[in-house]
This record gives C-alpha cells, sequence and structure tokens, in this order.
C-alpha cells in the first residue's frame, strides 16, 4: 500500500467510494457502458450483501456510497465490480480499463454522508453533461427524489417504506451512520 494510505475498514460504517478509468479515458462514456455498469453493481451488491446508498457513473470514474460486505473486504467486492465491467466491456483491449487503486473515504457522521450524497448527484451538473442532477440517468438521484426504482436497489427512506408496506422486515446495520436520507 503507498506511503499515506490508510483504509479503515471493517468499521461497520459507510464508504464513499471512488475510481477511475485506465488514464482517466472516457470508458463509460456511452448510455450501453454505464448501463452494464450499473448492472454489474447491482450484482455486486445482491453477491456480497451490502448497501448502495447512492452512486453516480461518470464517463471517466464513478462514485460509490455503499456499506461494507458482512463477510468480506470491502476491496474483494469493488474488485469484482470491477473485474465485470471490464470482463463485459473490454476483454480483449490492449490496456487495462480502471486504474487499480481506489479512493476510501470513511463516513465518520451524518453530515458527511449528505455532503457526499450531494456532491456525487450534481457531479453530472457540475461538469456539463446535464443542467439538472435528475437529467442524468446513471446515478441514484431520480430514486432520491421520486422513489422510482433503478437497475440498483438504492438503500432509503423509500425502500424502507416498501419494505413496510410488503410485510418485509428491514435489518438496520449498526454503526454511527444511517443509510437513509435526511
Amino acid at each position: 500500500m503507498p506511503r499515506g494510505l490508510r483504509r479503515f475498514q471493517q468499521t461497520r460504517q459507510m464508504h464513499f467510494i471512488t475510481f477511475s478509468c485506465y488514464g482517466r479515458k472516457p470508458k463509460l462514456a456511452t448510455p450501453r457502458a454505464r448501463s452494464v455498469f450499473e448492472q454489474s453493481l447491482e450484482q455486486m451488491r445482491l453477491s456480497y450483501s451490502l448497501y448502495v446508498a447512492g452512486y453516480v457513473v461518470m464517463p471517466e470514474h464513478v462514485h460509490l456510497l455503499l456499506t461494507e460486505p458482512e463477510s468480506s473486504p470491502l476491496s474483494r467486492a469493488i474488485q469484482a465490480l470491477k473485474q465485470s465491467v471490464a470482463r463485459t466491456l473490454a476483454l480483449r483491449a490492449p490496456e487495462p480499463f480502471w486504474l487499480e487503486r481506489y479512493y476510501d473515504f470513511n463516513l465518520w457522521s451524518e453530515e458527511k454522508r449528505i455532503e457526499k450524497l450531494r456532491y456525487l448527484h450534481r457531479n453530472p451538473v457540475a461538469r456539463g453533461l446535464v443542467e439538472r442532477p435528475e437529467d442524468w440517468l446513471w446515478s441514484s438521484f431520480r430514486h432520491y427524489a421520486t422513489g422510482i426504482e433503478g437497475v440498483v436497489e438504492i438503500e432509503s427512506e423509500w425502500t424502507a417504506f416498501k419494505r413496510e408496506a410488503m410485510g418485509i422486515g428491514h435489518k438496520v446495520r449498526p454503526g454511527p451512520v444511517s443509510c437513509f436520507p435526511p
């Protein structure tokens, strides 16, 4: 691990994760590529039994707000996600699809969770890709705004209300940061 990089995992907290395409190239620039990423993210969520509280897929990087898996290191889940996308989009490409590393920021407070969720939802607007967050289809923003279900199940109050209406209990994970939006 590079000097100065410290990861705090197995803390039962939420994490703000960022990783980029190799060379910061826009390998996720097409709707198909972004949709492949969403499908792989949902598969990773199911396979590793973790909660996704937010995400955005940008042309050359992604941001995720998620919990740690119950029984595996977070790094293993991220590796599986990146491999799944690369196998689908660039199996025989001459260069890697992703940069090897990822940025991991522990969310120590509810305020930080809200800050990071707003940041990732506003990223497409800040980059000039759309005028409003709801216009970017490859993020969790529309779920938070309307409750609409997308490819990736988002852990939110909308999801909790749906489970309650269906009579399905929800196991709240211990830790100082809630998965739910304000």
